[in-house]
């Protein structure tokens, strides 16, 4: 690559997005339509009280819970205090109950607005091509992966059937055909749940409707940070939807991050293991690179990397050539609306 660094980041990220890459969504993909994320949940579930049907000391674990927040973050709190049932319920329930009316005004302004979505332009012009799929991976409970599919009048599929009341699928995968066709396919795999997904008294998971209220006598099936979540996701449907997650990126040539802190040990070996090739281009574009994110992409284990964070002037280009960062004046390229309009304009 140039030593310039506009056009190593021009001929990298073309590189990639050349190679119809795995699309990873990290929370960052969300908190620019306004859903909260990790310090937000946590600042809420300081508030939440105890129910009163619950058995003796469960109260006060629940302090004990809440005062371990005041001093660290939910991951941890969750860690270090071992919640019973009951209280582990609550925490899914307030989680879902907080966070859902978020996803639901952006499905509000997306009835109205089909334009809202950069990823609805990245998913056509990756399917101006004889590709039939298209594969997101993302640890977020939101929908706004599917929602750009729907923009863009194309199909997605999470692992459930279609229709109101949507059961998993475990035998093949549905394919919606017009004519002889198999429509083009939008799959996201959501490894840690959805807003959509719930689980009845008979333990049976489904997928229903868009709703800002959580619907009577099922619970929300979406993993929250802790020691449970490696629990939980070696149930289903999350076994499932973490093998097609897997497969999916090992199959993959090439990722593209988007608000994603590499901070969840679920992705990680994967990931890891298919960036050691010299010739497989990883690109991230975030607001601000976490700490985890730079020691992966300066471990050295990264052979093909560009990751673009915002900056005073613009943005700041991280590669090989440049592992101490570059400042680019002028558009805000780590947007990936901006990042489109460089690379596929």
């Amino acid at each position: 690559m140039s030593a310039d660094p506009k056009k190593s980041l021009l001929e990298l990220a073309q590189d990639c997005i050349s190679r119809s890459p795995v699309i990873i969504l990290g929370s960052g993909a969300s908190a620019s339509y306004g859903i909260p994320g990790m310090p937000q949940l946590k600042a809420h579930l300081q508030k939440v009280a105890c129910p009163g049907t619950g058995k003796p000391g469960e109260e006060t674990k629940w302090r004990e819970f809440q005062t371990k927040l005041s001093t660290t973050d939910l991951e941890t709190a969750l860690d270090e205090v071992r919640l019973p049932d009951l209280l582990t319920a609550l925490v899914v329930e307030s989680t879902w109950d907080y966070l859902a009316p978020f996803d639901h005004q952006v499905f509000e302004r997306a009835i109205v607005n089909h334009d809202l979505f950069p990823l609805t332009k990245l998913y056509l012009h990756l399917f101006n091509s004889t590709r039939n799929d298209i594969h997101v991976v993302t640890p977020n409970y939101d929908r706004i992966a599917e929602y750009a599919a729907d923009a863009g009048n194309l199909a997605h599929y999470t692992g459930f059937n279609y229709g109101h009341i949507r059961a998993r699928v475990v035998n093949g995968k549905p394919r919606i055909h017009v004519g002889n066709s198999a429509v083009r396919t939008v799959n996201v795999w959501k490894v840690h749940g959805s807003f959509d997904w719930f689980r009845d008294s008979d333990g049976i998971v489904v997928g229903l409707p868009v709703s800002r209220v959580r619907p009577a006598n099922v619970l929300p099936v979406i993993v929250t940070p802790g020691i449970e979540k490696y629990r939980l996701t070696h149930d289903e449907p999350f076994h499932s939807i973490k093998s097609e997650a897997d497969k999916a990126l090992q199959n993959a040539d090439s990722y593209l991050c988007i608000g994603y802190g590499f901070n969840d040990t679920h992705l990680q070996t994967t990931l890891v293991e298919r960036c050691r090739g010299k010739d497989f281009p990883l690109v991230l574009l975030t607001k601000q690179i976490s700490a985890t994110a730079k020691a992966f992409l300066n471990s050295g284990k990264c052979g093909k990397y560009l990751a673009i964070e915002e900056s005073s002037c613009g943005c700041r280009v991280y590669s090989r050539d440049f592992p101490g960062g570059e400042d680019i004046a002028g558009d805000s390229i780590w947007q990936l609306g901006e990042f489109l309009k460089l690379v596929i304009s």
